[in-house]
């Protein structure tokens, strides 16, 4: 599967007619570009491209018999990209850690000397 269908999947915009599709292939491959190639970042910028097109068109609108809520379906769209986003970040998880440690709250401040290590440099 290529990294547009994958989005595509993703975004369930998987209709084998291109005239049905939310976006069009442009559209993805701009996502994907955006998002460096990461599957998942793409598919949660298309989504909350698509909820931010689905506030502005919709709203909500009540007729006779029939009523959309455009905010909610948007709100749902954009908790579906923040899980992808969630994801994304889960799967670049090497297990690396780097912190940075203020040396004051440190129990051995720069050039004390540590048992069994002798103090150079001084």
């Amino acid at each position: 599967m290529t990294p547009e269908q994958q989005v595509r999947l993703l975004i369930t915009d998987v209709s084998t007619d291109p005239a049905k599709r939310i976006l069009t292939d442009d559209q993805v491959d701009g996502f994907l570009e955006l998002a460096g190639g990461i599957v998942k970042l793409a598919a949660a910028e298309a989504l909350d491209a698509i909820a931010v097109s689905e506030l502005l068109v919709s709203k909500v609108i009540r007729t006779q018999d029939l009523a959309t809520d455009g905010a909610k379906v948007a709100a749902a769209l954009q908790a579906r990209a923040a899980t992808l986003r969630a994801q994304a970040a889960a799967d670049s998880d090497d297990g690396f850690v780097f912190a940075v440690i203020d040396g004051a709250d440190c129990d051995w401040p720069e050039r004390t000397p540590r048992p069994g290590y002798p103090v150079t440099g001084l």
